[in-house]
This record gives structure tokens, C-alpha cells and sequence, in this order.
């Protein structure tokens, strides 16, 4: 009591009040180092938008699309020169564990739109509006859409399931859109043959162009039926399992996918109980951006080069992909007979894209002749 007491007397005799946010106040001018402003500064001519993509879609050059659901996976997609960052509501199996994607909420899937984007300053990016966030009504989706654009600033949505209502809203509303649109079980078992499911694809795709959409992301459909959407669409198409005739690809970021496969990560060793004192991404060497060194503990101690693994095989994956060399014939599962080929060729010239079926014609032989070149060993002696 007496101590407080003479330190109020003192402070009391003061002209000037003493503040303990004088030295604070004047630190405040020095830059601060914090990972969660993001690696740098966004720089607007190096942002990829719209207009890039369609300039490299007139130019018949290839994008990338890799998908990330936090900051640092953001960076890595970032340091790559990955075009398209996709916030995708598979963030509900891959990060939540849920078994499907239908439990994530919006208010999730906002809170990994928000990270994503202080990670990802180039990428044009892209975000999911989950299950049940747009059925009930056009207004209520647009409502949604303004309200994650003003609180993350993302270009554009991706939206699955209701074609018909995707098609409704994308005429009402005046956001950018990308539909995802593929050869999902439910569509075949509606459709009376693949034929139709195939015809389905390619005039669904064009009903959304007219809708609205800037590019059309076609999924688990064989390659021919990619090439005759692809080409009958002045937008351009995302592949993800659907052969290499898209104007561009998507990819899965599994970390834990390619870390199983690296046997000095998961040593019987590994000192493992260090995970409940070091974060996650410092103990694998996760970021490799130099702005995070600057913010790492010196406790941290690096138990792997996580970073330059994720880094490397990125790279490698825009690498393919800007070449043509991926998804070759192993990557492209989903497959149509000739008798198939040909029944969903006539289909297409009946209704006059002749242009297409050109086109799914001859991805119908590169894909032939790929498989019988891959198949063939060498003779042994």
C-alpha cells in the first residue's frame, strides 16, 4: 500500500502524464514482421486475372489450378506461379476429416478463403460455395456471394450440383463464375448411355457459357468428350481427370499424400512428441518463403525440408502441364469404346458441331495411340 501510494503521489506531481505506450507508439513506424500479412505486398500488375487467363486461352497456352485451404499452402501456390488458387469445399474431407464435402459451412469456408488469400497475392482465386449455401434461392445466394466477396476479396465462384440453378442465378446476378461439371454417378444413371451423358456435358457446358460462366471445370469425363466440350466452348475448360485436351488442369494439394512416400519424415525415429511444443509447418520446414525465417523461433528446431519437396513437385506439375505432358494416358482413367466414340460423334454432328466432333475425334486417337506406345516393352532376346 505504501509503495502505491508514493508511486500515485508521483505520478500525480507530473506536468505531463506518463504513458506506457510512448515507446510502443514510436516502434509502431518500423515494419512489422508477421507471417499473417502474407509473404508481400499484393502488387496489381502481377495479380492474374480474368483477363490474363483469356489472353492465355485466345494464345491456346495452358493454365494451372492447385487448390489450398490455408496460408501456407497458399504460399507455396504463390512461389510456384500457380494461375488459379481454388478454395475448395473439399477442405471438409481433406482438412476437417469429414467423409463427404457436405458438412462445411459457408462461415468455414470463409475462414480458409481469408487465410488463402493473405498467403496468396498472385493467383487469381477461386472459392466454393458449399452444399446448401444457394438452393433455396437466387437471392439468397447472391447475398452469400457479396458477403464473401467484401470480407476476402475472392474473383470468382465454383458452383457445384443444380445445374439448372446455377444457370437461373448466373443470369440474375452479375459475379464472375466458374461451374463444375462432370460425369458424376448420379448423371449417368439418369442418362440411358454414355452417349448421352456425354451430349449431356457438352450442352450443359454451353448453356453456361451463355449463363455467364468464365470457364467451365470438367470432371471424371473420358478425353474425347473433354475435346468436343473444350472445343465447342469460347471459354475456356479445367480438367481434373479428364485427359489433356482442356485449356487447363486442376490439382490436389495433399501434403500428407506425398510426405507417405518420403520415408525420412516418417522414420520410426522421428521424435514425434516434439509436435505438442513446435508448430507444424516450422518442425517439417513447410515454409520456405524468407519472410518466415524472419518470424521462426529460434527454439524451432527443422526436422525435414518439407518446403522444398512441396516446392519441387509443384513446379515439376506447372512443368507438365505448360508442356503437354501431363495428364497423359496413365492420368486419364475414364474411358469410351470406339463403338462409344462414334455413336457420340454422330450425336454431335446432328446437332451441327461439326467442330467438336472433329476435335473428339482426334482426341480419340492421340489417346489410342498414346495407350498402344506406352503398352508395347521391349522385345527380350
Amino acid at each position: 500500500m505504501l509503495v502505491a501510494r508514493t508511486l500515485k503521489k508521483s505520478l500525480s506531481s507530473v506536468s505531463k502524464p506518463f504513458s506506457l505506450h510512448t515507446h510502443l507508439k514510436w516502434l509502431s513506424n518500423l515494419p512489422e514482421n508477421t507471417v499473417y500479412g502474407g509473404p508481400k505486398p499484393q502488387n496489381p500488375n502481377q495479380r492474374v486475372t480474368l483477363n490474363h487467363l483469356r489472353q492465355k486461352h485466345r494464345r491456346g497456352e495452358p493454365f494451372t489450378m492447385v487448390t489450398a485451404y490455408d496460408y501456407p499452402s497458399a504460399v507455396h501456390l504463390d512461389l510456384a506461379g500457380i494461375d488459379i488458387c481454388l478454395v475448395g469445399d473439399s477442405a471438409s474431407m481433406v482438412v476437417h476429416g469429414h467423409d463427404t464435402t457436405l458438412p462445411i459451412s459457408l462461415e468455414e469456408m470463409l475462414v480458409h478463403c481469408r487465410a488463402v488469400a493473405r498467403g496468396a497475392k498472385r493467383p487469381l482465386l477461386v472459392g466454393d460455395l458449399p452444399f446448401g449455401t444457394y438452393e433455396s434461392s437466387s437471392n439468397q445466394v447472391l447475398m452469400n456471394s457479396a458477403h464473401e466477396t467484401e470480407a476476402i476479396v475472392l474473383h470468382s465462384f465454383n458452383y457445384e450440383q443444380a445445374v439448372d440453378a446455377a444457370v437461373r442465378i448466373l443470369k440474375e446476378g452479375t459475379m464472375d463464375a466458374i461451374k463444375l461439371e462432370g460425369g458424376s454417378p448420379s448423371r449417368i444413371t439418369a442418362a440411358k448411355s454414355i452417349v448421352e451423358a456425354g451430349i449431356a456435358v457438352v450442352e450443359t457446358a454451353m448453356a453456361l457459357q451463355e449463363a455467364g460462366c468464365f470457364a467451365v471445370v470438367l470432371e471424371c469425363v473420358p478425353a474425347p468428350v473433354a475435346a468436343a466440350t473444350t472445343s465447342a466452348l469460347r471459354i475456356p475448360t479445367i480438367g481434373i481427370g479428364a485427359g489433356p485436351f482442356c485449356s487447363g488442369q486442376l490439382a490436389f494439394l495433399f501434403f500428407l499424400e506425398k510426405l507417405h512416400s518420403t520415408d525420412q519424415f516418417f522414420d520410426t525415429n522421428f521424435p514425434f512428441n516434439i509436435l505438442q511444443v513446435l508448430v507444424y509447418h516450422d518442425l517439417l520446414g513447410m515454409m520456405q518463403h524468407p519472410h518466415h525465417a524472419k518470424v521462426t523461433p529460434k527454439f524451432c528446431k527443422r526436422y525435414g525440408q518439407v518446403g522444398e519437396v512441396i516446392n519441387k513437385a509443384l513446379l515439376e506439375y506447372k512443368e507438365e502441364v505448360t508442356n503437354g505432358s501431363f495428364p497423359g494416358p496413365a492420368h486419364s482413367p475414364y474411358k469410351i469404346c470406339s463403338a462409344e466414340v462414334d455413336g457420340f460423334l454422330n450425336e454431335l454432328q446432328k446437332l451441327g458441331l461439326d467442330k467438336a466432333a472433329s476435335a473428339a475425334a482426334e482426341a480419340a486417337e492421340k489417346i489410342e495411340t498414346s495407350e498402344s506406345l506406352e503398352g508395347k516393352s521391349p522385345k527380350s532376346d
